[in-house]
């Protein structure tokens, strides 16, 4: 497979992030599309409201100019434009309801889930008309198991659901989602390269590419933040490469931070029904150490490493195989 063809891939997202978001920063600070922050998180994070949000129009946008320039068209093509720009979309209204209608919560849960079995659904079909192994391997093995499209469409749609949320709770520190997916993107580029998925690498660079462009104005202190568009759209295409390259558990650890990230929200909302108790002094997982008296800067750079550890096991676990 071409390095170059990725590496151009890469720089081309990247300087179409860089040009479009100075353009659109200004645009949403007009509109008036500011952030709101929750009076019960971080103090340091009450500084932050009306700082522009709904940015992740940058990474969607030059994501999708580089991903339509330099992948091939097929099936996998359309399964990861179906995941990225549909999930997107989600996020998008999703920000939209909650800025210019003023509604704290913007879709409701039945209208997301509507919205994400919808492009969910939508992937499948694409799947299942290319002929997809309906096979689930088990990463740093030989063994896999194969329970037949009636198990395995289900538990697409169920893993695109956790991937996406799971992305997207981990959004809420400068920079922290941004550096995490594009080292998560990195790692799922080499998998997509051995599995021999150009339309896989490529869209993995693309995201590469347009994160990174983001993170340059999405650094602490951010001048613009992401919003669900964003990272509903990430999290789309990181979920649909681990499919299409069959590499669907070993999202589990490559993408290692976005389950802590989750598993917190989960546990926490357990505990405090359950017992009355929390487990961490917020969730998900970051705000706890930022309450915990850590910097910003010190919680983005501990999930970084943290990230590159995950996503250099995952390497090791598939070629493993």
């Amino acid at each position: 497979m071409d390095y170059q063809l990725l590496l151009l891939t890469i720089g081309v997202s990247f300087i179409l992030a860089i040009i479009a978001a100075p353009l659109l920063i200004p645009l949403l600070r007009r509109l008036k599309f500011g952030q709101q922050v929750r009076d019960d998180g971080p103090q340091s994070h009450l500084k932050k409201a009306g700082t522009p949000t709904m940015g992740g129009i940058v990474i969607i946008l030059a994501f999708t100019l580089s991903f339509l320039k330099f992948s091939v068209i097929n099936t996998d093509f359309y399964v990861l434009l179906v995941a990225t720009l549909g999930f997107g979309l989600i996020g998008f209204l999703d920000d939209y309801i909650k800025i210019v209608f003023k509604r704290s919560l913007g879709l409701t849960a039945r209208q997301k889930l509507i919205g994400q079995l919808l492009f969910s659904a939508i992937m499948c079909i694409l799947l299942i008309q290319n002929g997809h192994s309906t096979a689930i391997h088990v990463p740093g093995t030989s063994f896999s198991f194969d329970w037949g499209g009636w198990f395995y469409y289900p538990f697409i749609v169920i893993m695109m659901m956790a991937v996406t949320n799971a992305v997207n709770f981990t959004d809420g520190v400068d920079g922290l989602l941004s550096g995490v997916s594009a080292i998560a993107c990195a790692a799922f580029a080499l998998v997509a390269m051995q599995a021999t998925s150009l339309s896989a690498a490529v869209c993995a660079a693309a995201m590469i590419g347009a994160v990174l462009g983001f993170l340059v104005f999405n650094a602490h202190p951010a001048k613009v933040f992401m919003g669900d568009t964003g990272s509903l759209g990430i999290g789309g295409a990181i979920g649909a490469i681990a499919i299409v390259t069959k590499t669907e558990l070993l999202f589990i650890v490559i993408g290692g931070v976005f389950v802590i990230e989750m598993l917190s929200v989960v546990l926490q909302v357990a505990s405090f029904k359950t017992r009355g108790k929390r487990i961490f002094k917020m969730s998900p997982i970051h705000h706890h150490f930022e309450l915990s008296g850590w910097s910003e800067w010190r919680v983005v750079i501990t999930f970084w490493l943290v990230s590159i550890v995950l996503a250099g096991i995952g390497l090791y676990l598939n070629k493993g195989l």
